[in-house]
């Protein structure tokens, strides 16, 4: 019996009540992980811990409230893991937001004139549906970048007491480089030898600044989903730069591809189960797995080209 204890895997996943999170957590809980739920929203994050023990997972499914924006939020829930596991051997920063509006009226009429469907994103244009401000910029670098360093650190700790530390940021294809379209951000991001989480900062500050400026046209930025482009980013040079400090760790960058969630209003193509297989892969790379990658949809790729 203590054997079988000591084996006990915990994992923790951001933002898990729905879409591709929850259906993380119901992946690994079916490998035999013990995984807790977590989500701003208690209410959301109860009812969605609830259905996972409905699929016959109560034994390895527990929910704690967790809101990466707000530091006593995370001390809170870093305490709660250290109270009841001792450890934690994979974490999988998944919460994450859009940073947009949405025109509803022009997404409806571009739904009716794809035949009820708003089709395949390329079929949508999305540059007349979404629009940015610096508010929603900030927002959404503080969830999706921020909150993801901030919860990282301080889980860190309990990681180092596992025997196997994984760390799976859930990312996107559209933080490659070759989106950020500004030079010197691309340069700072790219020289990984002299990367800091201060360089990743003052990228980020830049970028806000410039949005703020609403100049960034002018300073060659994303045009469309441009504070999530630059979180994303950021978040992938985070990964690069954490495996670099952690060599015992596996800590990796996931695109889970363009998966139907609230994220993308219901255009993404594939399911979340599909989605969800990819963080799951990385989240249970054996102990000599790779670190340091990017992987989309379960192959290695650049996070460069």
């Amino acid at each position: 019996m203590v054997e079988l204890e000591t084996k006990t895997k915990y994992a923790v996943v951001t933002g898990s009540n729905k879409g591709i999170g929850f259906e993380v957590c119901r992946q690994l809980a079916l490998q035999g992980v013990t995984v807790v739920v977590t989500a701003r929203d208690e209410k959301r994050g109860l009812e969605a811990a609830e259905k996972l023990k409905g699929f016959g997972l109560s034994d390895f499914v527990l929910f704690h409230q967790l809101d990466v924006t707000d530091q006593p939020s995370i001390a809170s829930f870093a305490q709660f893991i250290h109270s009841h596991f001792g450890k934690l051997d994979i974490l999988i920063n998944n919460a994450g937001i859009c940073g947009t509006l949405l025109d509803d009226d022009a997404f409806r009429a571009s739904s009716a004139a794809g035949g009820g469907s708003a089709g395949t994103e390329a079929q949508i244009n999305w540059k007349e549906m979404l629009s940015e401000n610096y508010d929603l910029a900030l927002s959404c670098l503080q969830t999706n970048y921020y909150g993801a360093k901030l919860t990282t650190e301080a889980l860190l700790p309990l990681l180092h007491l596992s025997a196997s530390p994984t760390i799976v940021n859930v990312s996107s294809a559209s933080g490659k480089l070759k989106y950020v379209g500004n030079e010197w951000a691309k340069g700072v991001f790219k020289d990984v030898e002299n990367l800091t989480e201060e360089r990743i900062d003052e990228v980020v500050n830049e970028f806000l600044g410039d949005m703020k400026e609403c100049c960034l046209d002018a300073k060659k930025w994303p045009q469309l989903v441009a504070a999530y482009t630059v979180s994303k980013a950021a978040m992938n040079a985070y990964t690069r730069l954490l495996a670099k400090k952690k060599p015992g760790f596996r800590v990796n960058s996931v695109c889970p591809g363009y998966v139907k969630t609230d994220l993308n209003y219901s255009t993404g193509v594939l399911t979340v189960e599909q989605g969800a297989e990819c963080p799951v892969m990385a989240a249970l790379l054996p102990d000599d797995g790779p670190s340091g990658l990017f992987i989309v949809e379960k192959e290695i790729s650049s996070f460069e080209e």
